[in-house]
Protein backbone atom coordinates (compact mmCIF):
# COMPACT_ATOMS: atom_id res chain seq x y z
CA UNK A 1 0.00 0.00 0.00
CA UNK A 2 1.09 3.40 -0.67
CA UNK A 3 2.86 5.42 2.19
CA UNK A 4 0.38 8.00 1.58
CA UNK A 5 -2.35 6.07 2.02
CA UNK A 6 -4.81 6.84 5.08
CA UNK A 7 -7.67 4.97 6.68
CA UNK A 8 -10.60 6.93 6.56
CA UNK A 9 -13.33 6.85 9.14
CA UNK A 10 -16.74 7.29 7.58
CA UNK A 11 -19.18 9.09 8.81
CA UNK A 12 -21.68 5.89 9.24
CA UNK A 13 -21.69 5.11 12.59
CA UNK A 14 -22.16 1.28 13.92
CA UNK A 15 -26.05 1.47 13.84
CA UNK A 16 -26.20 3.34 10.36
CA UNK A 17 -27.13 1.15 7.06
CA UNK A 18 -26.43 3.62 4.97
CA UNK A 19 -25.32 7.01 3.80
CA UNK A 20 -26.10 9.12 0.47
CA UNK A 21 -25.48 12.40 -0.13
CA UNK A 22 -24.59 14.76 -3.41
CA UNK A 23 -22.60 17.62 -4.32
CA UNK A 24 -21.09 19.98 -6.61
CA UNK A 25 -17.80 21.05 -6.41
CA UNK A 26 -15.02 23.54 -8.64
CA UNK A 27 -12.32 21.17 -7.33
CA UNK A 28 -12.39 17.34 -7.45
CA UNK A 29 -9.86 16.66 -5.41
CA UNK A 30 -9.70 13.57 -2.53
CA UNK A 31 -6.39 11.98 -1.48
CA UNK A 32 -6.02 8.50 -1.56
CA UNK A 33 -7.95 6.44 1.20
CA UNK A 34 -9.39 3.44 1.96
CA UNK A 35 -12.11 2.57 4.52
CA UNK A 36 -14.22 -0.62 5.36
CA UNK A 37 -16.92 0.34 3.58
CA UNK A 38 -18.58 -0.42 0.30
CA UNK A 39 -18.83 3.02 -1.87
CA UNK A 40 -20.92 3.45 -5.03
CA UNK A 41 -19.57 7.16 -6.48
CA UNK A 42 -21.84 8.57 -9.63
CA UNK A 43 -19.72 11.62 -10.99
CA UNK A 44 -21.17 13.85 -14.38
CA UNK A 45 -19.50 17.15 -15.69
CA UNK A 46 -16.29 15.59 -14.65
CA UNK A 47 -14.08 14.65 -17.39
CA UNK A 48 -10.28 15.10 -17.53
CA UNK A 49 -10.69 14.17 -13.74
CA UNK A 50 -8.40 11.37 -12.63
CA UNK A 51 -9.37 8.29 -10.78
CA UNK A 52 -6.96 6.59 -8.72
CA UNK A 53 -8.23 2.90 -7.59
CA UNK A 54 -5.20 0.38 -6.53
CA UNK A 55 -2.98 0.55 -9.30
CA UNK A 56 -5.08 1.76 -11.60
CA UNK A 57 -4.99 5.64 -12.85
CA UNK A 58 -7.39 6.68 -15.72
CA UNK A 59 -8.68 10.30 -16.50
CA UNK A 60 -12.63 10.18 -16.37
CA UNK A 61 -14.75 10.62 -19.14
CA UNK A 62 -17.74 13.31 -18.66
CA UNK A 63 -19.70 10.71 -16.65
CA UNK A 64 -19.00 7.52 -14.82
CA UNK A 65 -20.33 5.19 -12.09
CA UNK A 66 -17.42 2.87 -10.09
CA UNK A 67 -18.02 0.51 -7.26
CA UNK A 68 -15.30 0.27 -5.05
CA UNK A 69 -14.74 -2.68 -2.32
CA UNK A 70 -13.89 -2.52 1.18
CA UNK A 71 -10.56 -1.33 2.25
CA UNK A 72 -9.64 -0.97 -1.43
CA UNK A 73 -7.76 2.36 -2.25
CA UNK A 74 -9.14 5.03 -3.74
CA UNK A 75 -8.97 8.89 -4.87
CA UNK A 76 -9.78 11.38 -7.62
CA UNK A 77 -7.94 14.66 -8.79
CA UNK A 78 -8.93 17.35 -10.87
CA UNK A 79 -6.10 16.75 -12.99
CA UNK A 80 -7.27 17.81 -16.52
CA UNK A 81 -11.20 18.68 -16.09
CA UNK A 82 -11.95 22.03 -17.05
CA UNK A 83 -15.60 22.06 -15.40
CA UNK A 84 -16.68 24.52 -12.45
CA UNK A 85 -19.76 22.35 -11.47
CA UNK A 86 -18.49 18.33 -10.88
CA UNK A 87 -21.43 16.88 -9.68
CA UNK A 88 -20.71 13.58 -7.38
CA UNK A 89 -23.47 10.89 -6.04
CA UNK A 90 -22.01 9.22 -3.33
CA UNK A 91 -23.48 6.00 -1.64
CA UNK A 92 -21.34 3.93 1.11
CA UNK A 93 -23.19 1.40 3.23
CA UNK A 94 -21.46 -1.26 5.60
CA UNK A 95 -19.48 -4.19 4.68
CA UNK A 96 -22.13 -6.71 6.55
CA UNK A 97 -24.91 -5.07 5.44
CA UNK A 98 -25.89 -7.96 3.41
CA UNK A 99 -24.13 -10.54 5.62
CA UNK A 100 -22.72 -14.04 4.20
CA UNK A 101 -26.17 -15.89 5.01
CA UNK A 102 -28.27 -13.54 3.06
CA UNK A 103 -25.87 -13.48 0.29
CA UNK A 104 -25.71 -17.21 0.02
CA UNK A 105 -29.40 -17.42 -0.98
CA UNK A 106 -29.32 -18.10 -4.88
CA UNK A 107 -31.60 -15.16 -5.56
CA UNK A 108 -28.74 -13.11 -4.22
CA UNK A 109 -26.15 -14.83 -6.25
CA UNK A 110 -25.42 -12.13 -8.24
CA UNK A 111 -25.14 -9.45 -5.97
CA UNK A 112 -22.39 -11.46 -3.99
CA UNK A 113 -20.08 -11.99 -6.98
CA UNK A 114 -20.49 -7.86 -7.78
CA UNK A 115 -19.08 -7.73 -4.30
CA UNK A 116 -16.38 -10.00 -4.84
CA UNK A 117 -15.35 -8.17 -8.44
CA UNK A 118 -15.67 -5.36 -6.52
CA UNK A 119 -12.80 -6.27 -4.27
CA UNK A 120 -10.23 -4.52 -7.31
CA UNK A 121 -13.06 -1.82 -8.46
CA UNK A 122 -15.57 -1.95 -10.95
CA UNK A 123 -15.89 0.91 -13.74
CA UNK A 124 -19.71 0.34 -15.42
CA UNK A 125 -20.22 1.30 -18.86
CA UNK A 126 -21.84 5.07 -19.96
CA UNK A 127 -24.48 3.50 -21.28
CA UNK A 128 -25.18 1.81 -17.32
CA UNK A 129 -24.13 4.88 -15.76
CA UNK A 130 -26.78 7.12 -17.94
CA UNK A 131 -29.59 4.83 -17.69
CA UNK A 132 -29.00 4.58 -14.02
CA UNK A 133 -28.63 8.11 -13.49
CA UNK A 134 -32.16 8.97 -12.76
CA UNK A 135 -32.25 6.73 -10.02
CA UNK A 136 -29.13 6.87 -8.32
CA UNK A 137 -30.05 11.20 -8.51
CA UNK A 138 -33.47 10.02 -6.75
CA UNK A 139 -32.19 8.24 -3.45
CA UNK A 140 -31.37 11.05 -1.52
CA UNK A 141 -35.44 11.82 -1.78
CA UNK A 142 -36.38 8.46 -1.05
CA UNK A 143 -37.25 6.89 2.93
CA UNK A 144 -35.90 4.10 5.14
CA UNK A 145 -36.97 0.78 3.91
CA UNK A 146 -38.14 2.30 0.36
CA UNK A 147 -34.33 3.09 0.30
CA UNK A 148 -33.18 -0.42 0.80
CA UNK A 149 -34.81 -2.01 -1.58
CA UNK A 150 -34.05 0.29 -3.80
CA UNK A 151 -30.70 0.23 -2.89
CA UNK A 152 -30.55 -3.80 -3.59
CA UNK A 153 -32.53 -3.65 -7.17
CA UNK A 154 -29.82 -0.99 -8.05
CA UNK A 155 -26.85 -3.33 -7.04
CA UNK A 156 -29.31 -6.55 -8.59
CA UNK A 157 -29.38 -4.30 -12.19
CA UNK A 158 -25.78 -3.42 -11.99
CA UNK A 159 -24.86 -7.12 -11.56
CA UNK A 160 -26.39 -7.76 -14.59
CA UNK A 161 -25.29 -5.01 -16.42
CA UNK A 162 -23.08 -5.50 -19.38
CA UNK A 163 -19.04 -4.52 -19.96
CA UNK A 164 -17.97 -3.71 -16.70
CA UNK A 165 -14.09 -3.33 -16.21
CA UNK A 166 -12.21 -4.64 -13.08
CA UNK A 167 -9.66 -1.43 -12.51
CA UNK A 168 -6.86 -2.68 -10.19
CA UNK A 169 -4.90 -5.58 -10.91
CA UNK A 170 -4.78 -6.76 -6.96
CA UNK A 171 -7.68 -6.40 -4.91
CA UNK A 172 -8.65 -4.84 -1.75
CA UNK A 173 -5.78 -4.35 0.93
CA UNK A 174 -7.19 -6.77 3.62
CA UNK A 175 -6.51 -4.92 6.62
CA UNK A 176 -6.13 -6.62 9.99
CA UNK A 177 -8.03 -3.44 11.68
CA UNK A 178 -10.97 -4.91 11.21
CA UNK A 179 -10.11 -8.61 12.33
CA UNK A 180 -8.68 -7.61 15.71
CA UNK A 181 -10.80 -7.96 18.76
CA UNK A 182 -8.62 -5.69 20.40
CA UNK A 183 -8.57 -3.03 18.05
CA UNK A 184 -12.36 -3.45 17.50
CA UNK A 185 -13.03 -2.98 21.27
CA UNK A 186 -10.88 0.26 20.99
CA UNK A 187 -13.11 1.07 18.02
CA UNK A 188 -16.25 0.24 19.99
CA UNK A 189 -15.32 2.40 23.05
CA UNK A 190 -14.15 5.70 21.01
CA UNK A 191 -17.44 5.93 19.17
CA UNK A 192 -18.71 5.51 22.48
CA UNK A 193 -16.98 8.03 24.18
CA UNK A 194 -15.44 10.40 21.19
CA UNK A 195 -18.04 13.35 22.65
CA UNK A 196 -15.35 13.57 25.70
CA UNK A 197 -12.04 13.55 27.08
CA UNK A 198 -10.27 10.27 26.12
CA UNK A 199 -6.94 9.78 27.98
CA UNK A 200 -4.18 7.21 26.29
CA UNK A 201 -3.80 5.76 29.81
CA UNK A 202 -7.72 4.40 29.97
CA UNK A 203 -7.80 3.02 26.48
CA UNK A 204 -4.42 1.26 26.89
CA UNK A 205 -6.16 -0.11 29.83
CA UNK A 206 -9.01 -1.49 28.12
CA UNK A 207 -6.90 -3.46 26.07
CA UNK A 208 -4.43 -4.28 29.12
CA UNK A 209 -1.61 -2.57 27.46
CA UNK A 210 1.46 -0.32 28.25
CA UNK A 211 0.88 3.23 26.76
CA UNK A 212 3.35 2.66 24.94
CA UNK A 213 2.73 -0.92 23.56
CA UNK A 214 -0.42 0.71 22.83
CA UNK A 215 0.78 3.71 20.93
CA UNK A 216 2.75 1.09 18.80
CA UNK A 217 -0.37 -1.38 18.42
CA UNK A 218 -2.44 1.43 17.32
CA UNK A 219 -0.26 3.13 14.93
CA UNK A 220 0.54 -0.52 12.88
CA UNK A 221 -3.21 -1.45 12.57
CA UNK A 222 -4.49 2.14 11.62
CA UNK A 223 -1.49 3.81 10.45
CA UNK A 224 -2.44 6.78 13.03
CA UNK A 225 -0.89 7.96 16.46
CA UNK A 226 -3.95 7.22 19.21
CA UNK A 227 -4.59 11.45 18.92
CA UNK A 228 -4.90 11.29 15.24
CA UNK A 229 -7.28 8.24 15.14
CA UNK A 230 -9.83 9.69 18.44
CA UNK A 231 -9.46 12.96 16.29
CA UNK A 232 -10.56 11.28 12.75
CA UNK A 233 -14.07 10.08 14.62
CA UNK A 234 -14.45 13.25 15.76
CA UNK A 235 -14.17 14.89 12.55
CA UNK A 236 -16.31 12.01 10.74
CA UNK A 237 -19.13 12.49 13.42
CA UNK A 238 -18.46 16.42 12.48
CA UNK A 239 -18.62 16.13 8.77
CA UNK A 240 -21.61 13.95 9.23
CA UNK A 241 -23.51 16.76 11.43
CA UNK A 242 -22.36 19.25 9.09
CA UNK A 243 -24.28 18.02 6.47
CA UNK A 244 -27.68 16.72 8.74
CA UNK A 245 -27.94 19.63 10.86
CA UNK A 246 -28.20 23.41 10.75
CA UNK A 247 -26.17 23.30 14.21
CA UNK A 248 -23.72 25.90 14.49
CA UNK A 249 -20.05 25.30 13.53
CA UNK A 250 -19.36 26.03 17.44
CA UNK A 251 -21.64 23.73 18.83
CA UNK A 252 -20.95 20.87 16.80
CA UNK A 253 -17.30 21.45 17.93
CA UNK A 254 -18.42 20.81 21.43
CA UNK A 255 -20.67 17.99 20.31
CA UNK A 256 -17.52 15.98 18.85
CA UNK A 257 -15.30 16.57 22.12
CA UNK A 258 -13.81 19.73 21.11
CA UNK A 259 -12.95 22.43 23.65
CA UNK A 260 -12.88 25.17 21.42
CA UNK A 261 -13.74 26.38 18.25
CA UNK A 262 -9.97 27.12 17.19
CA UNK A 263 -9.12 23.92 17.81
CA UNK A 264 -11.99 22.04 16.19
CA UNK A 265 -11.39 24.42 12.85
CA UNK A 266 -7.84 23.44 12.57
CA UNK A 267 -8.02 19.94 13.24
CA UNK A 268 -10.54 19.76 10.50
CA UNK A 269 -8.49 21.40 7.83
CA UNK A 270 -6.01 19.22 8.72
CA UNK A 271 -8.05 16.17 8.11
CA UNK A 272 -10.46 17.75 5.09
CA UNK A 273 -8.05 20.49 3.52
CA UNK A 274 -11.15 22.95 4.39
CA UNK A 275 -13.11 24.49 7.25
CA UNK A 276 -15.71 23.11 8.68
CA UNK A 277 -18.36 26.35 6.99
CA UNK A 278 -16.63 25.57 3.65
CA UNK A 279 -17.02 21.87 4.19
CA UNK A 280 -20.92 22.27 4.82
CA UNK A 281 -20.96 24.49 1.68
CA UNK A 282 -19.78 22.16 -0.80
CA UNK A 283 -23.18 20.00 -0.45
CA UNK A 284 -26.38 20.49 -1.53
CA UNK A 285 -29.47 18.76 -1.85
CA UNK A 286 -30.47 15.86 0.25
CA UNK A 287 -27.96 14.06 2.05
CA UNK A 288 -29.19 11.35 4.91
CA UNK A 289 -27.92 8.15 6.67
CA UNK A 290 -30.49 6.01 7.70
Amino acid sequence: MNRNTHREITPLAPEDSFLVFERVKSQFDFPIHFHPEFELNFIYNGKGCRRIIGDSMEEIDDIELVLVGPNLEHGWETHNCQSSEVHEVTIQFHNDLFDDKLLSRRIFKPIKDLFNRSNHGILFSEKTARELKPRIMALSKIDSIDYFLELISLLQDLANSRNQRLLSTYGSHNSKFENSHQIEKVYTFIQQNFHRKVTLSEVSDLVNMSTVSFNRFIKKRTGKTFIEYINDTRISYAARWLIETDLSIGEIGFKCGFNNIANFNRVFKKSKDCTPSEFRAEFQGIKRVL
